[in-house]
């Protein structure tokens, strides 16, 4: 299971959900001033506990760098996670959408990640491994602060819980500036494809929880939920606009990315995942029938840049070579 696995079932504005807890071990230092003997100790100390439990272990100081990026493109990691220098891992429990990186900016970065809108499920999942880290070692804690993070932004909860929403309306609209503005008045914040700092990518927002202190992980929850199903609301009213007999600009948009996707002979990522963009909207109002959510969710994932070179019988050498291999593939899936 990746960030995004799409079966047509869930809502065609949420794409995916991730409740991700940071923990720290108390009596080692924070990551910034974790000696690369420290660092190991952790890994070796928790990597079996997760390996207990059906977990793979991914030593990222053995990995190449291509590997490393498609794991960043599957939403397992952070950026900064592959570009560490001192040791790190990653327990992979793919089945049951468990990442959890070892000696991030904090000791233990636990994510659950499902398709859909599945807050409550992703919650009661991670919850669970929570319970398994908490009876078998000591976790930094404070009555008053509650758990302790590297970044004070993560103090209290420790939780990140967020959503990726599809909004081509909202965003053809000019709203998302606007909707940006006002989810930060509420203590959500909303981010590019890959989280802080990242740029958005073919109209998909990732929208998460700001405040970590003072709030229980039940009502952040509530709250997003809440706000999604707004969210959800205002993208659904816009698309019935757009979809109007007067918009024939858009049919014909819709129409030349699939004729892109079908018969390019040569697609940049940036180019795919603008049609990729267009086609789900024509997919999701009904203007496609031809290809189904399921197989194209999967090619978004499947010709990310270090992933589809990673499964090339012959890698590409150049970004030419990749561009020609990713409108092969795409053709060949279609």
């Amino acid at each position: 299971m990746t960030w995004y696995n799409d079966t047509g079932k869930e809502s065609s504005t949420v794409l995916s959900t991730r409740i991700r807890f940071a923990r720290n071990l108390a009596d080692y230092p924070f990551g910034s001033r974790l000696s690369a003997e420290k660092a190991n100790e952790i890994i070796e100390k928790l990597a079996p506990t997760f390996e207990n439990i059906g977990f793979k272990k991914i030593d990222f100081t053995k990995i190449s760098k291509l590997e490393a990026l498609s794991y960043l493109e599957k939403h397992y990691v952070s950026r900064e996670f592959t570009e560490k220098k001192t040791p790190h891992a990653l327990m992979l429990n793919e089945p049951c959408g468990y990442a959890v990186m070892l000696c991030e900016e904090d000791h233990i970065r636990m994510q659950c990640i499902l398709p859909g809108l599945a807050l409550d499920e992703a919650y009661a999942s991670i919850c669970k491994l929570d319970d398994t880290l908490d009876s078998s070692f000591e976790i930094a804690y404070n009555e008053e602060l509650g758990y302790l993070t590297h970044c004070p932004t993560n103090l209290g909860t420790g939780m990140r819980a967020s959503v990726m929403m599809f909004l081509p309306a909202l965003t053809m609209g000019g709203q998302i500036n606007g909707l940006s503005n006002q989810l930060s008045k509420i203590g959500l914040t909303m981010r590019g494809f890959y989280g802080e700092g990242s740029s958005a990518q073919g109209a998909i927002y990732q929208i998460s929880n700001q405040i970590t202190l003072g709030i229980t992980e039940e009502d952040s929850i509530k709250k997003l939920q809440d706000i999604v199903k707004q969210i959800t609301e205002q993208e659904t009213e816009l698309r019935k606009l757009i979809t109007s007999e007067k918009n024939p600009e858009l049919i014909d948009r819709i129409s030349r990315a699939e004729g892109i996707l079908r018969h390019a002979f040569m697609i940049s990522s940036s180019e795919f995942i603008s049609a990729f963009s267009d086609v789900r909207l024509g997919i999701d109002l009904g203007i496609i029938r031809s290809i189904d959510l399921k197989t194209l969710g999967e090619l978004f994932i499947e010709v990310m840049p270090a992933t589809l070179s990673l499964s090339a019988e012959n890698p590409p050498k150049t970004q030419k070579e990749r561009d020609i291999l990713r409108a092969e593939r795409i053709k060949s899936r279609l």
